[in-house]
């Protein structure tokens, strides 16, 4: 029998397990304190913050499929005055052991660095989670973390205006997935989470439309499994290994090929305890 992991030292403090849960699938954690024990966990990465609440998409959604889930909530969210206030509030006065991760979104790169400035004073987050795959407005609706120079400006902005440490959230369907966590890491991010979700259409199935959402589930642990052993060998910074991951051996999955932390979204969706299952599986080793 394996030994259990030791508390992760990353990002400036302790994570007591690997576990996290993943951005967009928990809220900003007292939607689900009622069903799920956050001070069990590693921490919680919050749902994307803007600088504006958005209301997101039409309903439905989410659509399940055999292969896990499509989504498009749109980045639905209170916006950067209610999240500070009243989110990040109750945060701070429930949780100690868990940390909290802060998913940072936007339309153009002032947005994503007025909600890091409006929040890095805040002693209860302890990283921001840069999400490069929203649509870039000011470059035609390519996403951020599209190219190297999109990349580089985005995190060199966010760089500029943190205080507390990040981590950049890549699409798996980079060319060069390597490569554009080297340029991330360049700018100063902390680490890269791995990954976000791959763009997919169900027609008729959500409700805006076919323009798409994203796929998450199960048919996402072979690709994030990969990105992370190939990030892993090429920057020297850590890796947060999120997708498909539903059991201890999917994590291990991601541990083994270099992860420090995992994240777990979908599974969490369909079965609330999963994550502290795999936290406690991990702990006994």
């Amino acid at each position: 029998m394996t030994s259990p992991p030791a508390p992760i030292r990353l990002f400036g403090t302790s994570f007591q397990n690997p576990v996290l849960l993943a951005s967009g699938t928990a809220g900003f954690g007292h939607e689900v304190s009622g069903v799920i024990d956050l001070e069990a966990l590693g921490g919680i990465v919050t749902k994307a913050v803007t600088p504006e609440p958005r209301r997101g998409h039409p309903a439905p959604r989410v659509a399940e499929f055999p292969g896990g889930m499509l989504n498009a909530v749109g980045l639905a969210n209170p916006g950067l005055g209610a999240v500070r206030e009243r989110e990040l509030s109750w945060l701070a006065a429930r949780v100690r052991r868990a940390r909290v991760l802060v998913n940072v979104a936007g339309a153009s790169i002032d947005d994503y660095a007025r909600v890091i400035a409006g929040l890095t004073d805040l002693p209860v987050i302890t990283a921001f989670e840069i999400n490069a795959s929203c649509p870039n407005t000011s470059a035609g609706g390519l996403e951020f973390g599209a190219t190297p120079e999109s990349l580089r400006q985005l995190v060199r902005r966010c760089r500029a205006v943190s205080t507390r440490p990040m981590t950049v959230k890549l699409s798996p369907v980079l060319p060069d997935i390597a490569g554009m966590a080297q340029v991330a890491e360049q700018e100063g991010a902390d680490a890269v989470t791995l990954v976000n979700t791959i763009p997919g259409t169900l027609d008729g199935r959500l409700g805006n439309g076919t323009s798409g959402g994203g796929v998450s589930g199960p048919a996402l642990l072979a690709v994030g499994v990969l990105a992370t052993r190939k990030v892993r060998g090429a920057v020297s910074i850590p890796v947060i290994g999120v997708g498909g991951i539903r059991t201890a051996h999917d994590a291990r999955q991601y541990l083994a090929a270099g992860a420090s932390l995992v994240a777990i979204g979908t599974a969490a969706l369909a079965d609330p305890r999963v994550p502290e299952r795999v936290a406690r599986e991990l702990e006994r080793g």
